[in-house]
C-alpha cells in the first residue's frame, strides 16, 4: 500500500485564487449591472455600467496582479512596482474620469453605482479567494521522516539536542 499525499499548494495559490474570484465577480457584475442599467437608463446606462466595471474592477485587480507578478522579486523591488502601479492607476483613473466629464453618452448614475459595486464585489471576492485556499505554515518532512533542511541547518530542533 502506498501513500500519495495531496500536493501542497505553493505560496502564490491564494493570490491566484483571489484574482480568479475577483475576475469571476467582475464578470458577474458586468452582466447583471449592465442589464439593470439598460432597464433603468437605456443605452447610456449600458455605457455607464461598462465604464464603471472597467474603472472600478480594473483598479482593484491591477493591484492583485502586481502583487502576484512581483512575488518572487526582492521586497524593495516589489514595493517599488506596487507604488508605481498605484500611481499609474491613479493617473489613469483621473484621466479617464476627466475625459468622460464633458461627455453625455453614458449615465453618470450607472457609472458611479457600478464603480462602487465593482470595488466592493471584487474586494470581497478576492478576500474569499484568499481565505478559501489553505497553505500550510510548516515545512514538509523528507522521505525518511526528518524535517526538510533549510538554509544549511541540520533540521534538528532544541528538543532533539537535549
Amino acid at each position: 500500500m502506498t501513500f500519495s499525499p495531496e500536493p501542497v499548494p505553493d505560496q502564490s495559490a491564494p493570490l491566484r485564487a483571489a484574482v480568479r474570484y475577483g475576475v469571476i465577480g467582475l464578470i458577474a457584475l458586468a452582466v447583471v449591472g449592465s442589464i439593470i442599467a439598460v432597464l433603468a437608463a437605456g443605452m447610456p446606462g449600458l455605457w455607464g455600467a461598462l465604464i464603471g466595471v472597467a474603472v472600478g474592477g480594473g483598479f482593484i485587480l491591477c493591484t492583485a496582479l502586481a502583487v502576484l507578478f512581483t512575488e518572487k522579486l526582492p521586497p524593495a523591488t516589489s514595493g517599488a512596482v506596487l507604488l508605481g502601479s498605484w500611481l499609474l492607476k491613479m493617473i489613469l483613473a483621473i484621466l479617464v474620469l476627466g475625459v468622460l466629464k464633458g461627455m453625455d453618452f453614458y449615465s453618470k448614475q450607472a457609472l458611479v453605482i457600478v464603480m462602487v459595486l465593482a470595488l466592493v464585489i471584487v474586494l470581497g471576492a478576492e478576500t474569499y479567494g484568499l481565505l478559501k485556499v489553505k497553505v500550510p505554515y510548516v515545512t514538509p518532512a523528507q522521505q525518511d521522516g526528518s524535517p526538510a533542511q533549510q538554509d544549511g541547518t541540520s533540521g534538528e530542533t532544541e528538543s532533539d539536542e537535549k
